[in-house]
């Protein structure tokens, strides 16, 4: 595994996880990712992605919700858990992402090449 694999890994463990209002999905718009992130995903069609996007939707969003959970990117998994990226209906966990780990996902994601998901 790569260095940046191995930071994502540690950064992941480090976010909190939270239970979602059943069968919302308001955080599930497109968002970026790393190739590392990228690597971890199905491969999806140029037509599934333009699809997705006339809806505003990431493409792995199903009906019935994230169709990757386990795998969702790190900007999926601090939606709701930090003051700069609340949950839309007021959910989180309940205690909210160290600022520290915070910082260290934004530094890694402006530091790593991110494609559209």
């Amino acid at each position: 595994m790569s260095c940046t694999g191995r930071k994502i890994d540690q950064l992941r463990r480090q976010i909190p996880s939270f239970a979602c209002v059943p069968g919302c999905h308001d955080c599930c718009g497109p968002v970026t990712a790393s190739s590392e992130e990228m690597a971890r995903l199905p491969v999806k069609s140029d037509a599934e992605h333009e699809a997705a996007l006339e809806h505003w939707n990431c493409v792995h969003l199903g009906p019935d919700g994230c169709q990757v959970y386990d795998q969702r990117p790190l900007i999926c998994r601090l939606f709701g858990t930090t003051a700069s990226l609340p949950c839309p209906r007021g959910r989180g966990p309940e205690t909210p992402t160290p600022p520290e780990v915070d910082r260290r996902v934004h530094e890694l994601i402006a530091s790593t090449r991110q494609v559209l998901v």
